[in-house]
């Protein structure tokens, strides 16, 4: 079992002129424990039921190359991106420049979007349902297109691309990988299943492993290899060690690969150093 940690909001003790300094020690710290990724929010609006609206949010990527120069090791993404914030051409320029940059580090981690109000907000369109899941596949499939050899053109319903060119080319071979968040049965884990590196779900074990029995349904229709796919699952630590590792050897169970732990206050190493001392090293034990 691999783990991860997440940073769900940016308001921290000190406000905004402490930021830099909290994020680059939960950055290092991170890194120090032995956790394998670091993933910030990637949205204009603090969501419910996290806070309201009016607490920090800073923008996804320009947090993740911040985060690229603090560390070494840790893969860094979005958990996740909505299709809907950026055209998908800048989108992938800017998840290849992050990965360029970290030394091929860097995921994509998107979705289809659902918080209308930051969209209202700040006059991003916000599209009904089913043109938000054909805009997050054509996304998907110019990103594939990017990441290749191909500088051709892209014709899609929604985008259209004259020339995919995308240079300099991502260090990550064959590509940085692709997680899609969310979990819905019919069209989410499909598009996994079509095009994804990794999942991301969010709820119990036993949902999970429900979840998961879809996701290989996809993958025998699609005649996609299960296993090639990274199954997460974003949680929140319990409050003491032993319902954590009782908590993640039930994940383990039910199919999941990698932990990522939702942390919406990083700012205590002892934290950090109790996942490194205690959790970090048992999940290991659970591969």
């Amino acid at each position: 079992m691999r783990l991860g940690i997440q940073l769900p909001g940016f308001t921290l003790p000190g406000g905004p002129e402490r930021l830099a300094f909290h994020l680059a020690n939960a950055a290092r710290w991170s890194e120090e424990a032995g956790l394998e990724s670091l993933w910030v929010m990637d949205h204009l609006f603090q969501i419910p039921p996290l806070g309201p609206a009016e607490q920090a949010m800073l923008e996804g990527y320009t947090v993740l190359a911040f985060l690229a120069a603090q560390t070494r090791r840790l893969r860094l993404g979005t958990l996740v991106t909505s299709v809907t914030y950026r055209h998908p051409g800048v989108l992938i320029k800017a998840v290849t420049a992050l990965d360029v940059l970290s030394g091929g580090r860097a995921w994509l981690g998107i979705g289809a979007g659902w918080f209308e109000r930051e969209h209202l907000g700040l006059g991003v369109r916000f599209p009904p349902l089913a043109e938000r899941f054909e805009r997050l596949e054509e996304c998907l499939q110019i990103a594939l297109q990017m990441w290749s050899a191909d500088n051709g053109p892209y014709r899609g319903r929604h985008y259209q691309l004259a020339e995919t060119l995308c240079v300099p080319a991502p260090l990550s071979r064959p590509r940085p990988p692709i997680l899609i968040g969310g979990s819905g049965e019919k069209k989410t884990l499909r598009l996994v299943a079509q095009y994804a590196d990794a999942c991301n779900l969010f709820g119990s074990p036993a949902l999970a492993t429900h979840k998961l029995a879809v996701l290989r349904q996809h993958c025998e229709q699609l005649g996609r290899d299960y296993t090639a796919i990274d199954k997460t699952v974003l949680t929140r630590y319990p409050g003491e060690p032993a319902r954590f590792l009782d908590e993640i050897a039930a994940y383990a169970a039910a199919g999941i690969d990698t932990i990522i732990l939702s942390v919406v206050d990083p700012t205590d190493p002892g934290f950090f150093e109790l996942l490194g001392r205690e959790i970090v090293p048992r999940a290991r034990a659970l591969d």
